[in-house]
């Protein structure tokens, strides 16, 4: 059992950080007190496609925070095998360990090969996260193309990427002209309008990688000739599985920085001031925090 500090998200919480409060009989590894944070997958293990190697596709997954009970909670009830100890990143740091477990799963499906050019398109908490891994791991240019703001700013102490395009929030068709198909793997989020944008920018033979979420009614047309006449590979992304050891290596230590990503903390009774401050976009990501 898990006492919580928990973001927000849709739903209940599903990115939950706090202390080990209780343990069962059985389990050895974890003492009461030890920092930690969660995993918030239950897999089935039985489907097809567990039996095969592909836990992600689940059949059966369900999620704390999303079908079931989260960590919005003063405490919480958690597997041995999806806690993970927390040594040096700071309770409200290691609530991005979930995100960033998503992006370590978005880099093995991009797979960069040394020396490539990526572009980021979108400079969210996981887009942030995202574009340091792939700085280390093949990625030798990488540009963030996103609205002028308070997020690319971010990007940049951060030192997220190699190159920073600052839309602007009105007029940014000029700065969109000037993005040419001089990269190999290009990586969206955002609206749909951007994505259908977005297969302009990739590089013949290059990926292009869905990366966000969108409602079943989103659509896009691309045309069939240019991903038949370019060879372009397009490939979606979606959470992650087994993925919270990398992630915790990467942040715990340092490796890939994440101070600042979380800009606003609330406790439980300011609920709708959170809501607000998301909704207007005051917030880059929020959190629940509990007292003492």
């Amino acid at each position: 059992m898990v006492r919580s500090l928990s973001p927000l998200f849709r739903f209940d919480l599903l990115e939950t950080v706090g202390v080990v409060a209780a343990i069962g009989s059985d389990v050895k590894e974890f003492k009461i007190g030890d920092r930690v944070c969660a995993d918030n997958a239950e897999l089935c293990d039985e489907c097809f496609y567990c039996r095969r190697g592909q836990p992600l596709l689940c059949e059966n997954w369900s999620g704390h925070g999303t079908t079931l009970s989260g960590g919005f909670a003063e405490y919480c009830a958690y597997p041995s095998k999806n806690i993970f100890k927390i040594q040096n990143m700071s309770d409200i740091d290691a609530t991005l360990l979930e995100p960033a477990s998503c992006a370590a799963h978005g880099l093995e499906k991009i797979a960069p090969k040394l020396g490539s050019s990526v572009l980021m398109i979108g400079a969210g908490p996981t887009g942030l996260v995202l574009s340091q891994l792939l700085k280390q791991n093949g990625g030798c240019t990488v540009v963030i193309a996103a609205n002028a703001g308070s997020k690319m700013d971010l990007a940049r102490k951060l030192d997220a990427a190699d190159v920073y395009i600052d839309l602007d929030r009105k007029h940014p068709e000029a700065q969109w002209k000037k993005l040419n198909e001089d990269h190999p793997h290009a990586c969206t989020t955002g609206s749909a309008k951007i994505l259908q944008d977005s297969i302009n920018y990739v590089r013949r033979g290059g990926k292009l990688v869905v990366y966000a979420v969108y409602g079943n009614d989103v659509r896009v047309s691309w045309p069939p000739s240019k991903i038949f006449g370019d060879e372009l590979t397009i490939i979606g992304s979606f959470s992650e599985t087994f993925m919270f050891p990398t992630a915790l290596n990467y942040l715990d230590s340092g490796k890939v920085r994440v101070e600042g990503i979380v800009n606003k903390t609330y406790k439980l009774e300011q609920w709708q001031e959170c809501l607000d401050a998301i909704k207007s976009k005051v917030a880059i990501k929020a959190a629940i925090v509990f007292d003492d």
